[in-house]
């Protein structure tokens, strides 16, 4: 079944609506699947961890406390997310090297751009309950997205 939000909107009229604060920079512009949750703050060592594991049928939804002074996602971790079947990540916070994002089979929603990379402590917290764009996301719920925005489920819709 393709990933059409309004449609799915109409047919499940519970789902939640994150605020429309998210552009659509992936090269694949509608995605969805179940929630892996990561907390971060300008440190995307999680981010560089998870995408080096198997994604199949998941979305990576990062909290990276709406910080636009450095990028959690860029185009080396994005072609990793592809290779290990991400359907895509959904990111509070910025990402760098959009031209190669662009061409990839991945989706990618975030706050914005940015040129600088982060800095790479350790830090972060995964599969933990976060709240922003106001939803509260958890780990095993159902994301969907593409140019309309953003739904959340707390079952699979698809």
């Amino acid at each position: 079944m393709e990933i059409i939000l309004p449609d799915l909107c109409d047919q499940f009229p519970d789902v939640e609506v994150l605020d429309l604060i998210f552009n659509n920079y992936g090269g694949k512009q509608a995605f969805g699947g179940e929630v892996v949750t990561v907390k971060c703050f300008e440190d995307n060592s999680k981010v560089k961890d998870l995408v080096a594991t198997e994604g199949h049928g998941k979305v990576m939804v990062v909290d990276g406390g709406g910080s636009l002074r450095a990028a959690l996602l860029g185009d080396m971790l994005a072609e990793k997310a592809v290779n290990n079947g991400w359907q895509g990540l959904i990111i509070y916070g910025c990402i760098r090297d959009i031209d190669i994002i662009r061409t990839l089979n991945l989706g990618v929603q975030a706050l914005n751009i940015h040129p600088r990379k982060t800095e790479k402590r350790g830090a972060g917290e995964v599969n933990v309950t976060l709240n922003f764009a106001g939803v509260t996301i958890k780990p095993h719920d159902y994301i969907y997205a593409d140019n309309n925005g953003i739904i959340l489920s707390h079952k699979k819709l698809i």
